[in-house]
């Protein structure tokens, strides 16, 4: 992976992060202060909380990505300890899908004249499944790498004692 390309992937996840800081900041602020703005039919705060919970899973993921990135630019991510970054990112996908579906529910009593809104995001949640699912995929090859790369190590050692 060249500079470049690391240190673009680096800008982005770097604003995402502040960006969901921000939010999380903003929510926690309306959330113990009792300052709601908008004082709507919706359970406003059900929906924060949620919200709040959602970020720090995103968070979750982007730092492990960084770590992983860190690790490909090392020449380090072929070893066991990039499971564990890889179990986070889909730990993470998997709780934002969770929390996907508890919007869903909390939102879909006030769809009954629509239910078709429900569906959909409840396909949305679905489709963050999926995603967790082939970062699952990903992680099966990088399992195999990882054999490959101790089974090739082995066989150098190997060779270098018969030599």
């Amino acid at each position: 992976m060249g500079k470049l390309t690391v240190r673009a992937l680096r800008a982005v996840l770097a604003v995402v992060l502040a960006g969901t800081v921000f939010v999380q900041a903003g929510m926690v602020w309306v959330l113990v202060s009792g300052s709601d703005p908008e004082d709507g039919s919706l359970p406003l705060t059900t929906f924060r909380v949620i919200t709040v919970l959602g970020m720090a899973s995103v968070q979750v993921a982007l730092v492990s990505v960084w770590r992983l990135v860190t690790m490909v630019r090392r020449g380090t991510v072929f070893s066991h300890a990039a499971f564990r970054y890889v179990d986070r990112v889909i730990g993470a996908i998997v709780a934002v899908a969770l929390l996907w579906f508890t919007v869903t529910a909390v939102n879909a009593p006030g769809q009954r004249d629509d239910p078709g809104v429900s569906v959909v995001m409840g396909g949305i949640g679905l489709a963050v499944l999926g995603v967790a699912l082939i970062v699952l995929v990903l992680r099966m090859l990088l399992a195999q790498a990882v054999a490959r790369d101790v089974e090739a190590t082995q066989m150098q050692a190997e060779l270098d004692e018969v030599i």
